[in-house]
């Protein structure tokens, strides 16, 4: 499958979120730009996800369920240290936008994602949205992982 998306840096006095948000924790086992192994756990659910090398904003993306028990297993081998964020999801003009509040050493980093059906695909941006960082890797959260927001 190709993932395609874009992201955005979001101006926090701009966005209201609508509900709690909800929290995830992920770490890496795999960093490379040529592939990028990833264990997720967001409630009582798990991933593991493998992403290939970028191609402006496009990407190879497989994900599997795995129990939360192999999550937590795998997560004890992942690289530096999990990154910890809420994630809101809204829609807006028939998008499903993905706003991620990260905390811990990225704390005050906020990212909206916007995943698209074509590269070429329009996007009406909402008001909140301020800085384009697709293809900027230090907003790659495999990069966050490893180099921390709080340290730039």
């Amino acid at each position: 499958m190709i993932e395609i998306e874009r992201k955005f840096l979001v101006d926090i006095n701009a966005w209201c979120p609508k509900d709690t948000g909800n929290p995830i924790v992920q770490g890496y086992l795999s960093t490379e730009k040529e592939r990028v192994v990833r264990v997720r756990i967001k409630g009582k659910k798990a991933w593991l996800t493998i992403k290939g090398k970028s191609t402006g904003i496009s990407r190879i993306e497989m994900e599997y369920e795995i129990p939360v028990h192999e999550a937590e297993v795998l997560m004890e081998l992942c690289h530096d240290f999990p990154i910890r964020k809420k994630r809101f999801v809204e829609k807006i003009n028939g998008m499903t936008w993905e706003i991620d509040v990260f905390e811990g050493e990225n704390s005050g980093l906020v990212i909206a994602e916007v995943e698209l059906s074509d590269e070429n695909q329009q996007v009406n941006l909402p008001d909140w949205v301020t800085i384009e960082v697709s293809t900027d890797h230090r907003y790659f959260n495999s990069w966050l992982s490893e180099h921390p927001f709080a340290t730039w």
